[in-house]
């Protein structure tokens, strides 16, 4: 496919991995950034040809964030969310990677499962998540190397934990030998739902972890227990990053009352809350991921009780978390930046996505922080209406996406 020559101009160009916070001109061409210029800067070459200019006054001009946690429900649950809804949500979101969860039907446990789903991208940079063992059963380990090999970003049994150690050594072991990360559902089962059984959990794989020398990532961490230890294990020097998600810097365990506050791990306290937001300023957390999870209303508008764990997050993440941490004074944005486009690009080993540096892939995102608005359900371009975050008044609203080159979302 042909890819413009693209100019965005008079946007605030903001990117911590360069140092880059100024008004200016970026210029994209063949799918790749080629150029950048601002007052007493002048990076790269600019485009030969013609250039379509788009003028963004006053808006963010951002890296394509990256989410390390999605589920796309494709295959098997399509009336849930399916590949083109997913990735349409993801482009109307500011996302232009995102890593998509294996706990679909069938599961993705083979190379071939993981090739089909490279192939059907669309639009954005859509990478499958491989499982950790067969089926998600926890006990045959998949092949860690094929899997990679096919395409897959990292390996992940989430929704459950492997809950045989010995199961998650050795495929810690061959993660490491093929260079492939695990993104691991911290969840102990005996202790499901609480604060220490995530606690437990992290603490386990984070001993098995530095055994192996797994690059091992954490995800949707919630407990003040948990940070604790992460933080404190940081500063030992095991290698570790953790991920958490706007819902739980947002929301406490007093909102937990209907189906669209009901995800796992569940809210926790507001102690835990201000426990998040002090681990995304001080480095403990090295990432904010959706855990994006659409159901259909009847499987969440039943009662708190009965509804289905998850909510949805691609079209929400960044206008929220601007809103709850960088207007609120929480962290500076190039810290928010970092925390959802270099960080995440750093976790997957991709030195060429999250930032706007010459030679990267065409890969932004324009958000107008300027103006308030609501979040509206109906509006979304995924198939669920699953958020908790419906009626909140935030700032944030994209504007332009941009995904290797192309526009693959565009606000009217």
């Amino acid at each position: 496919m042909n890819k413009p020559n693209l100019c965005i101009a008079l946007g605030r160009m903001v990117d911590p991995a360069l140092g880059l916070d100024a008004v200016g001109e970026l210029y994209l061409a063949e799918g790749r950034v080629c150029a950048i210029r601002a007052e007493g800067l002048s990076l790269g070459a600019l485009p030969e040809g013609a250039v379509e200019r788009i003028e963004v006054p006053g808006a963010l001009v951002l890296p394509g964030l990256i989410d390390l946690h999605v589920h796309f429900r494709d295959p098997g649950l399509t009336y849930k969310e399916d590949m083109e809804s997913g990735c349409a949500a993801a482009a109307a979101g500011g996302f232009t990677t995102v890593c998509m969860m294996p706990n679909v039907k069938p599961v993705t446990d083979t190379a071939e499962a993981v090739a089909a789903l490279r192939r059907r991208a669309s639009g954005i940079n859509a990478l499958p998540v491989g499982a950790i063992t067969m089926g998600q059963k926890g006990t045959a380990c998949t092949d860690a190397a094929a899997l990679k090999a096919a395409g897959a970003c990292a390996l992940s049994e989430d929704g459950r934990s492997v809950a045989d150690a010995s199961v998650m050594r050795t495929a810690m072991a061959a993660a490491a030998a093929a260079g492939i990360p695990i993104f691991d559902h911290t969840e102990e089962d005996t202790l499901a739902g609480t604060a220490a059984g995530e606690a437990c959990m992290a603490a386990r794989d984070l001993i098995l972890a530095r055994e192996t020398g797994a690059a091992l990532h954490l995800c949707h961490i919630s407990a003040k227990l948990s940070l604790d230890m992460i933080r404190a294990a940081k500063a030992a020097g095991y290698e570790v990053t953790a991920e958490t998600a706007p819902h739980y810097f947002v929301f406490d365990q007093t909102r937990a009352t209907e189906g669209n506050f009901k995800m796992n791990p569940p809210l926790r306290t507001a102690e835990d809350v201000l426990s998040v937001i002090e681990a995304l300023q001080d480095g403990t957390l090295d990432a904010i991921a959706t855990d994006h999870a659409p159901h259909s209303a009847e499987e969440k508008e039943c009662g708190y009780a009965k509804a289905l764990n998850g909510v949805i997050g691609l079209e929400t993440a960044f206008p929220v978390s601007y809103t709850a941490l960088v207007r609120a004074g929480h962290i500076p944005l190039s810290r928010l930046v970092a925390l959802m486009s270099a960080n995440p690009a750093a976790i997957l080993g991709d030195p060429l996505r999250g930032t706007l540096s010459v030679g990267a892939h065409a890969d932004v995102a324009v958000f107008d922080v300027a103006h308030p608005y609501h979040i509206d359900p109906a509006s979304f371009r995924s198939k669920g209406r699953n958020t908790p975050f419906a009626g909140m008044e935030v700032y944030g609203k994209t504007r332009l996406t941009i995904a290797d080159g192309q526009i693959v979302y565009q606000d009217a």
